[in-house]
């Protein structure tokens, strides 16, 4: 008998016939994924689930006794309770790898275009403000030959990195839990404190998973300690920087600007301060959005959770611990 499986996400066509040529799949419209109630009611009838973007609680997860599985189409996983899945024996996959160009180039798009004014001096010349030649007021800054502070030098940082080092001559400091001793032989990566890395960096890029520890890695102190030359890049999650000090910062000249991928309220809200600002790039979460990309996050997802379910599932696993004793 096929397992069956809740697609709470809507799917390419061919991902969600390869879904079906291993098990019976329910799906969601996009209206009712968004609410809890519905979405708690339908993993009581699954066996596994595949989606994105919504807050899975504990409580939606009470009576779903069949469930086994969850694939997230993303790297990241702090919509999950993890701990409560690894009680429950629900085993979640993500997809960490297929991502990582995409998502790099979307970061060096954020340091071009905050260091350039690409975004600001685009609007200036569609109101008709470009009347006579460049003045220094609309000067920006240079990349190349700059010094790069990666804070996360994973898959995504060493991406991030390659392009740095080997496009642009710039100088590479870093900070992760353990040295990434390749980036160090390929790149010339340096691995620094982070008080050492935002002292000396023209551009301090945050490529960190939000958890308890990073959650406002960087505030008030951080930014104060930064050049006041400086742009903050922030393409991992929101909450690993403290909004309202981010936006002071900005405003009273603590930092030079920010190039912004993800808030801590997504959508960002039409009233906040940083819409604003000139010196803000502000992109709405699109890391990974490209046709290519996304399609083959969802084929990963796909076949995560159908091997999952098979107890095949070798890689892409957040929670090793769910698997029980025999499988780890």
């Amino acid at each position: 008998m096929k397992p069956t499986i809740l697609a709470y996400k809507t799917l390419p066509d061919d991902v969600l016939a390869y879904l079906r040529e291993h098990a019976e799949v329910l799906t969601l419209d996009a209206g009712a994924a968004r609410l809890p109630d519905a979405l708690a009611a339908a993993f009581k009838e699954a066996d596994g689930a595949i989606g994105s973007s919504m807050k899975i609680t504990p409580a939606m997860l009470e009576g779903a006794a069949r469930l086994k599985a969850l694939s997230t189409i993303s790297v990241g996983f702090d919509q999950f309770d993890v701990d409560d899945l690894t009680r429950r024996g629900i085993v979640l996959a993500h997809t960490p790898d297929v991502l990582t160009e995409s998502t790099a180039d979307t970061v060096f798009a954020l340091i071009l275009a905050s260091a350039r004014r690409v975004v600001e001096l685009a609007d200036w010349v569609r109101a008709g403000q470009w009347r006579e030649s460049l003045g220094e007021a609309q000067f920006g800054v240079d990349v190349h030959g700059k010094t790069l502070g990666i804070v996360g030098l994973g898959r995504i940082g060493g991406a991030l990195a390659r392009r740095a080092a080997l496009g642009f001559g710039m100088r590479v400091r870093y900070t992760n839990r353990s040295p990434n001793e390749a980036a160090e032989r390929a790149f010339g990566a340096k691995r620094v404190a982070l008080g050492e890395l935002l002292a000396e960096s023209d551009f301090v890029c945050l490529q960190v998973p939000l958890t308890p520890e990073t959650r406002h890695l960087i505030g008030t102190a951080e930014l104060k300690a930064m050049k006041r030359s400086a742009i903050l890049i922030n393409a991992s999650r929101g909450a690993t920087v403290d909004e309202a000090a981010l936006i002071e910062a900005l405003r009273d000249g603590t930092i030079l600007a920010a190039g912004l991928d993800v808030f801590e309220r997504e959508p960002l809200p039409a009233d906040s301060p940083l819409l604003a600002m000139k010196n803000v790039v502000a992109l709405p979460h699109i890391g990974s959005a490209t046709r290519e990309t996304r399609h083959a996050m969802s084929r990963c997802a796909a076949e995560n959770l159908v091997a999952a379910l098979a107890g095949t599932l070798a890689r892409n696993i957040v929670n090793p611990e769910a698997l029980g004793p025999s499988r780890r």
